[in-house]
């Protein structure tokens, strides 16, 4: 059984700053818009940022594998090779990364390749990949 896209709102303080960051520096396509919110297709899966100013931003950290992991954050599972495309695109776009392009869990259930981000709203994401994808909910 394939999965069916997910659907994320989620708050940002510029829509102008937005579609340069998800639509110019991360390359998702533009949906639909209006003066308050702006559809972004996010590797098959809807995200919409909507108009919230002073409601956006991580709040708080969790320790994973050595490093402090912004709460919230959302991203999506990609190909190891999409997540190196998309790591190569954000370095040269300039993005600040909060943890940088890396391998999670080393030789150990799970290894992942991660980074993580914040869009200019301070909304925190993390991309992820896994060389065996089996390993995404290995214990």
């Amino acid at each position: 059984m394939s999965l069916r896209p997910f659907h994320l709102a989620f708050p940002v303080h510029d829509l102008a700053a937005a579609r340069a960051f998800y639509g110019e520096a991360m390359g998702c396509r533009e949906g639909r818009s209006s003066a308050e919110w702006v559809d972004f297709d996010f590797y098959g899966h809807q995200i919409v940022a909507h108009l919230a100013p002073g409601e956006a931003g991580d709040r708080a950290n969790n320790h994973v594998d050595g490093h402090g992991v912004p709460v919230p954050h959302f991203g999506v599972v990609l190909t190891m090779s999409d997540w190196q495309n998309l790591a190569e695109r954000l370095t040269r776009a300039g993005v600040e990364f909060a943890i940088e392009p890396t391998i999670r869990f080393k030789g150990q259930p799970g290894e992942q390749a991660t980074m993580f981000f914040r869009d200019p709203s301070g909304n925190a994401l993390e991309m992820k990949a896994f060389a065996d994808d089996a390993m995404l909910f290995a214990r």
